[in-house]
């Protein structure tokens, strides 16, 4: 799709429920999807199907949808579909990639900005008007990878990825994983700490050691690193043994100049870049922002956070990551 976000928000009036149960004997369910949801994602229109050929009885309530949604609703994973009173989340696969969408109540939406706060925001770029002092408080609640020794400032600087394709050589590009922080550093100082880090590459820490890499010794700021980025040609970003490619890679991988369709914010405490991959594929997202962001916009940088780490908003996270050496809160 066009969005630099490889997203598309659209809002309904009323509830799941009331939506399906106006739906649900509706005599041209194409025409409808095309009108409210652009079409639908994909699979969705298999439920439609059923009821026609299986005349499925209208459903009274959440639990009587749930059950013909998780018997006729067509999705391509392992993953059940999420249906509460919070919303419908799904994932599924278009054999290409994963999918997501989500059918999120207004309430929930009220209730919980900090998990779905970027999930609906389709305005390029994100907001950076604004930045708390430095040594401001804040408190990521998904896990985190520590990208390496720690710097001597208050701040941190946090590296999300949103890409098309997972980091791991046979993942999906929506499996949980943790995003990347590097504590006691601010952007402005992200660069230079970046080039005091030794430590050999490793596949688990895929975002953290690909900024690394996009870093090139005699750099200025970060604006050099994002520029290399939105200019890869390559269409995977994953070298032989699961790691992230060193500079020399990164360079010979580089086209002359962005594709047109490329975006790049570059802030003093957020950097934001979509990547353009093809007409296919869209856009892939690289996010940089440091504490006094994330303190300044603490729903959207939380939402980000979470979003990146995994496909449900309201997913609990807790011992379920098989993570190591991972930094932040998992509270609640």
């Amino acid at each position: 799709m066009d969005s630099p976000f490889s997203k598309l928000v659209l809002h309904v009036p009323g509830t799941v429920l009331g939506w399906f149960q106006r739906a649900w004997g509706h005599e041209d369910p194409k025409a409808l999807l095309e009108a409210e949801f652009g079409g639908g994602p994909y699979g969705f229109d298999s439920i439609f199907e059923a009821i026609r050929d299986h005349h499925l009885p209208r459903p009274e309530t959440l639990g009587q949808l749930h059950e013909l949604l998780d018997e006729h609703l067509w999705i391509e994973s392992d993953e059940p579909l999420r249906l509460d009173e919070r919303g419908l989340r799904v994932r599924t696969d278009d054999d290409e990639a994963d999918v997501l969408y989500y059918l999120l109540e207004d309430e929930a939406v009220a209730a919980h900005p900090e998990r779905v706060a970027y999930l609906l925001n389709d305005v390029w770029p994100l907001p950076s008007d604004t930045a708390a002092a430095s040594g401001q408080v804040f408190t990521p609640n998904v896990p985190l990878r520590i990208g390496g020794k720690p710097g001597p400032g208050p701040d941190a600087v946090y590296v999300v990825r949103i890409g098309w394709q997972h980091s791991h050589l046979d993942g999906t590009n929506f499996d949980p994983q943790p995003m990347t922080v590097f504590p006691g550093v601010d952007l402005p100082g992200i660069t230079g700490h970046l080039r005091t880090l030794t430590e050999p590459p490793v596949w688990e820490n895929f975002n953290g050691d690909l900024l690394r890499a996009l870093t090139g010794p005699g750099d200025d700021g970060i604006g050099p690193a994002i520029d290399r980025y939105v200019r890869l040609t390559s269409y995977d970003l994953v070298v032989p043994g699961g790691t992230a490619p060193n500079h020399e890679q990164i360079l010979g991988w580089m086209q002359p100049d962005p594709p047109a369709e490329a975006r790049v914010a570059v802030d003093e405490h957020l950097v934001q870049a979509a990547r353009y991959i093809d007409t296919f594929w869209g856009h892939e997202q690289l996010f940089v922002f440091d504490t006094r962001w994330a303190a300044s916009h603490p729903d959207l940088a939380l939402s980000l956070l979470r979003c990146a780490t995994h496909w449900d908003p309201f997913e609990p996270f807790g011992d379920q990551l098989p993570i190591q050496g991972v930094h932040g809160s998992s509270r609640e």
